[in-house]
């Protein structure tokens, strides 16, 4: 509409659906460098999440449990299938592999402290384990990645269970990065890496092509270990009933499955943002596959993907899970994306909320850095003790929505607890929409 003068009707500029200003500038930003976007952090899309369900607590039809006279218990056995000594944790709240090259030495040190005062397990992350790792830590999952960086059979002798990662939830079917930044030449040492060149982790182990190798690979680890620890195989979300069955049937003790808002420390954006499904998506089917090979509960099911308080806790709980796994929220529990530090994440060119640039290794909280300077501003004794009043409110949160939905464990929470607010969280759940006793695909309709 063009203006003739002052009474004609304007028009309202509208900003492009498509083409929003955050498309344009990376439209712009790819023109200018010929470089795919790298950053840290989890989706940043909306997708269908934890959010959309919502629980049915006790009323007539079934009897709440008194808080502070019924017990709620909230243990969890990791690994009995096949291993000796299968780990036994407080909480079904574990620590997700994070490394140290990633992360700093404190804040590895700071994870074990917090998470073995909550009586749970943390997880050693793509680059071996640190001697104060393994010391601060009660049970330590040792993950056994394709890059193979940091790995010797003294190590996996010393963990309390092995994790073989195929694939992470960021980034499914594609490798880990670290910059030359933050390979020190402690980071240099045990990765048998040259000090400050970049490194792109292997998108698959060097030895194996499909299951079958997978099974191999299993018991040379069980051979390794004595048939002692358990061993977890953790794959990405994208088909979990297929990926679930075969893991089972190569004979993983657990089953780790991480959804698309897992987070990561770097990997190409299109990633993050375009592979892979939703965590609510992916745990039926994952539970489907143990139903159908009558493993369920045998074969335990850890949730990983965003997962951020005791309802969500709760909630993958009651879609069948045995456990969950936090990363990107023990990081901000340590103090990671803190507004104290908001003037130098200005300086960044960024904000505290949105920091994503942990590749960089300018993390001013000291935690995704390998900066000395940086590293030494993180307290791994105070931090860990943050780390542990975070585990330990998620699981009084899941604990009363338990007892609020008439259950004395954690793990008797069920599908029929939930309802779902949208279309889409009812197909991915399969539970009825709010109202109705009716989700998309539902036999029978």
């Amino acid at each position: 509409m063009t203006q003739t003068d002052d009474t004609t009707p304007r028009t309202v500029p509208i900003q492009s659906e498509t083409f929003s200003n955050a498309v344009n500038a990376e439209i712009r930003r790819a023109a200018e460098t010929g470089i795919y976007d790298i950053r840290g952090g989890g989706a940043k899309r909306r997708v269908p999440h934890f959010d959309d369900l919502l629980f049915l607590g006790a009323s007539v039809s079934r009897y709440p449990l008194e808080g502070y006279r019924e017990r709620c218990e909230t243990s969890v056995t990791l690994g009995g299938r096949f291993a000796q000594k299968p780990i036994e944790l407080d909480i079904p709240i574990t620590i997700a592999g994070m490394s140290f090259g990633a992360l700093s030495g404190p804040a590895k040190e700071a994870l074990g402290r917090g998470a073995s005062a909550a009586g749970t397990s943390t997880t050693t992350g793509d680059g071996g384990m640190t001697p104060e790792e393994r010391e601060h830590s009660d049970k330590l999952v040792y993950q056994y990645l394709p890059s193979r960086y940091g790995m010797n059979p003294n190590d996996l002798r010393k963990a309390d269970a092995i994790e073989i990662v195929v694939g992470q939830g960021a980034k499914p079917g594609g490798g880990g990065m670290l910059l030359g930044q933050k390979i020190s030449d402690r980071v240099a040492e045990m990765r048998t890496l040259p000090k400050g060149i970049d490194q792109r982790s292997a998108c698959r182990h060097p030895d194996w092509t499909g299951p079958d190798d997978l099974e191999i690979k299993i018991l040379e680890l069980r051979e390794i270990t004595g048939w002692q620890v358990p061993i977890y195989v953790k794959v990405g979300a994208t088909r979990p009933y297929y990926d679930t069955a075969l893991a089972v049937k190569a004979g993983a003790d657990v089953v780790v499955m991480d959804g698309m808002q897992g987070g990561t420390a770097a990997t190409q954006d299109v990633f993050i943002e375009h592979v892979g499904i939703p965590t609510l998506a992916c745990i039926r089917p994952a539970v489907q596959a143990l139903q159908d090979l009558g493993v369920h509960r045998e074969v335990q099911l850890v949730i990983s993907g965003g997962i951020r308080n005791g309802a969500d806790v709760a909630k993958a709980m009651a879609l069948g899970a045995d456990a969950v796994a936090i990363g990107t929220a023990a990081l901000i529990a340590l103090g990671d994306n803190d507004p104290k530090w908001e003037a130098e994440y200005q300086k960044l060119g960024t904000t505290a909320g949105a920091y994503d640039d942990w590749h960089a290794g300018n993390d001013p909280a000291g935690i995704t850095t390998q900066d000395p300077a940086l590293a030494a501003r993180l307290d791994p004794v105070y931090a860990g003790r943050r780390l542990r009043n975070y585990l330990k409110v998620m699981t009084l949160e899941a604990q009363t929505i338990a007892r609020a939905c008439g259950h004395n464990h954690l793990h008797n929470l069920e599908p029929e607890d939930l309802c779902a607010l949208t279309m889409e969280a009812a197909a991915m759940a399969r539970v009825p929409l709010a109202g109705t006793d009716w989700y998309p695909g539902k036999p029978g309709f």
